[in-house]
């Protein structure tokens, strides 16, 4: 794999927000320690979550879909698996929102929107190119997205601060990284190239196509923002009492 390869810049890796984070708490024994096993070069792109909610659910704006998960505890949401971006994502606005949902985990995301169009499982915490399609069919809605700035792909959508739940803010990530002892010269032209290549302008109208955040940080940055998403995740995981997968 990717963390015993040589350290010499030949081989990097590509690396989302459980690999390279949520995965450290979730598996009782991952194999590889994200942060000593790999050097992070930086994230490149976030996916901010967006809430959603099918329509045949009674609610309007996201401060309706708390009052009503609260009066309806056990409230279904979907995500492509156990310890994913979107199930933690539901996880956390339990916590933040105070109410009791339950996560239905899907082995692929086709699988989750026609059970969101039908009511089967009203619910959501996904990344925008997941829920396009129902979207787009008008067989779900949006109420919010879970960042700091709306998104390019859904301009009328309110983020979660507008919307009334400040504290509610999430996202799924993909970073670039190389193994574990890659030297400090490799690893900061490395960093300068994929930086460059973020800021790209047709790279970036990509991204907001698709409703993604392009990102470039710093070495030093990556690095502490890496172990700042550990300890989020492991936070996460641990008060919403997800078993460790073996």
């Amino acid at each position: 794999m990717g963390a015993r390869a040589a350290p010499d810049g030949y081989t990097l890796v590509g690396g989302g927000s459980g690999p390279v984070a949520a995965n450290l708490t979730l598996y009782k024994s991952l194999g590889y320690d994200p942060e000593k096993d790999l050097a992070m070069i930086s994230p490149f792109a976030g996916f901010t979550i967006v809430i959603v909610v099918s329509k045949t659910l009674p609610v309007h704006s996201l401060e309706e879909l708390i009052a009503y998960a609260r009066a309806h505890p056990g409230l279904n949401f979907g995500s492509v698996g156990i310890g994913s971006s979107q199930h933690l994502a539901g996880e956390y606005f339990a916590q933040v929102a105070g109410v009791k949902i339950n996560h239905v985990p899907y082995r692929n995301i086709a699988q989750y929107g026609p059970d969101l169009i039908a009511g089967t499982v009203p619910l959501g915490f996904q990344w925008f190119p997941n829920v396009a399609g129902p979207l787009a069919s008008k067989g779900a809605v949006a109420l919010a997205v879970a960042g700091d700035r709306r998104l390019d792909a859904l301009r009328d959508i309110p983020t979660t601060t507008e919307a009334g739940l400040p504290e509610y803010k999430f996202s799924g990530w993909f970073a670039l990284l190389a193994p574990g002892g890659t030297p400090q010269p490799i690893l900061e032209k490395l960093n300068h190239f994929m930086t460059d290549a973020v800021n790209d302008p047709a790279v970036r109208s990509g991204f907001d196509h698709v409703g993604a955040e392009p990102m470039a940080l710093s070495l030093d940055e990556a690095r502490k923002f890496q172990h700042a998403e550990i300890i989020k995740f492991r936070e996460i995981i641990t008060k919403a009492g997800i078993a460790q997968i073996e």
